[in-house]
């Protein structure tokens, strides 16, 4: 593993979006999979690595016979801690923050009946393991008899050798109430996993992603699943690709857009790998910090009175 040098002024970033129709045996070959991705990011200097939403849901090629919908999320929340484990010694390979995607999470081991999160699992090479559970649930993922699941109460904010990191999963950064919280909170770069089958859920996620960073005048870094899992009975498409988002100011090329890769429904490899390199996160801190060009900070509305008429 090489040192850890501070990343306060330039990071690179990379984003995996998985095709989920990639087969997988079990959950050492899952790991292998993500080891050759995290490899070839790595050569490029990468240090942050970023799998979407449900990448556990490419387990489901390996799932028992007979499992149905309502059964999936229990399932894939008894393989989390073994990717867990996985994923926390990829971090520490690749010398890395390794987002792993999100999977399902129990509440409570112990009682299942407690049910289950969305999470998202956030490890550094340095050996720390945080869960940043989604906020703001889909309707699917509230109903008993599908990916019934619990919403997260907690927002988690990652100080990471110079760098301020949070994570937001799909839905949640269409959420202006979420990005209203994490105005004063100075992040660096904001990461966000997400699945959506259709372009119009992945123009949603994405357009709001870019809002975000304009809003917050951060990085927000986005990627999808693409693809169909073998044996989902869930999700039968997966439309995505990656994002790198900075605020639309002169020093940054105006348009909002650093790095993408086009979103489609399956490439018929293994996914596109984006690899976002040297994004400025120093010259946008002092944007944030006061030189950007109408920017009033973080910005609350508390002044604002609502008047109804007619």
């Amino acid at each position: 593993m090489t040192a850890a040098a501070s990343l306060t002024e330039h990071v690179t970033l990379a984003l995996w979006a998985t095709n989920l129709g990639r087969k997988v045996t079990d959950m050492a070959d899952w790991a292998a999979h993500v080891d050759a991705q995290m490899a070839t990011a790595a050569a490029k200097g990468a240090k942050i690595f970023v799998l979407p939403e449900y990448a556990s849901e490419q387990w489901l090629a390996f799932k028992p016979d007979g499992l149905q919908t309502g059964q999936e999320i229990a399932w894939m929340a008894d393989l989390a801690p073994e990717a867990r484990k996985h994923a926390a010694a990829l971090a520490k390979r690749h010398d890395m923050l390794l987002v792993a995607g999100s999977m399902p999470w129990h509440i409570d081991p112990k009682n299942l009946a407690a049910g289950q999160t969305n999470s998202a699992m956030i490890f550094t090479p340095e050996g720390d393991a945080i869960i940043q559970d989604k906020l703001s649930l889909t309707p699917g993922e509230q109903e008993p008899e599908n990916w019934f699941l619990t919403p997260g109460k907690a927002f988690n904010v990652i100080e990471w050798r110079g760098l301020t990191v949070a994570v937001l999963i799909c839905l949640d950064i269409e959420m202006p109430a979420l990005s209203c919280l994490l105005a004063p909170l100075d992040i660096d770069v904001l990461l966000v996993p997400s699945m959506t089958m259709t372009p119009s859920g992945y123009n949603r996620v994405f357009g709001c992603a870019k809002a975000r960073a304009v809003e917050l005048m951060t990085v927000v870094a986005a990627c999808g699943t693409t693809g169909t899992a073998i044996n989902t009975t869930n999700n039968p498409t997966n439309y995505s690709g990656c994002s790198v988002f900075t605020p639309c100011e002169p020093q940054l090329g105006h348009s909002g857009l650093f790095a993408r890769a086009e979103p489609g429904f399956d490439d018929g490899a293994d996914g596109p790998l984006l690899i976002a390199e040297d994004v400025p996160v120093g010259l946008i801190r002092s944007l944030r910090n006061g030189d950007a060009e109408v920017w009033p900070g973080g910005w609350s509305a508390a002044h604002v009175s609502v008047h109804k008429h007619g």
